[in-house]
């Protein structure tokens, strides 16, 4: 039970001030234990990060499907799952991604292997149900389309690329899912784009 206890507050510490700047003791003050305790448990950080960033995977996942079963239709789905990240980011002045791939490596290419194989089932299945919903054009290489809107939602977490404050995160993955969208939407699906984007104003 201590166990998650500390993984579930070191999730939120992390999101929320980066991987990088969090200590022990950080976590040991805000749960009001000592640093022997989370020891206990966790060799180091590094460990701790690692299951971490794991659990928060998972939970990730879960919300993701809890979202896919509530019987949207596509684009409204991809909208909602936006939705869930901003929530989970919020406080995040700095891509978390990004700082798992700068200090903790390993961490990282773990999580992206996991991350795309979700991804592309989740992107598969939202392509299916959006073509048989009239919203996505019957033609799209659902392939390629799922490697393209992966990498485009990536390349958000590159601070190679973006300066980032308050609310970076929602702007740009709103842009990047209206971007994937406007490539494959029918007239239909357009008209539901523009009102999620009425209604998800940045």
């Amino acid at each position: 039970m201590m166990k998650e206890t500390i993984l579930k507050k070191a999730g939120d510490i992390f999101l929320k001030l980066g991987f990088k700047s969090v200590t022990m003791d950080d976590i040991a003050n805000e749960l009001a234990i000592s640093k022997k305790t989370i020891y206990k448990y966790f060799k180091n950080k590094e460990e701790l990060v690692d299951e971490t960033v794991s659990l928060v995977h998972e939970t990730m996942h879960n919300e993701v499907y809890c979202i896919c079963d509530k019987g949207y239709n596509a684009i409204q789905e991809n909208f909602e799952i936006k939705n869930m990240f901003k929530n989970m980011f919020k406080n995040s002045d700095d891509s978390p991604m990004y700082q798992l791939e700068k200090y903790y490596p390993k961490t990282f290419s773990k999580i992206m292997a996991n991350e795309f194989s979700m991804f592309k089932d989740c992107i598969s299945n939202n392509l299916k149900k959006g073509m048989a919903e009239g919203l996505y054009r019957k033609n799209i290489d659902e392939e390629l389309v799922t490697k393209f809107y992966f990498s485009l939602a990536m390349s958000v977490h590159n601070s190679k690329l973006h300066a980032y404050n308050k609310n970076t995160l929602n702007k740009l993955e709103t842009s990047v899912l209206e971007y994937h969208t406007r490539a494959i939407a029918t007239e239909k699906g357009i008209k539901i784009l523009e009102q999620q984007l009425k209604i998800n104003i940045i």
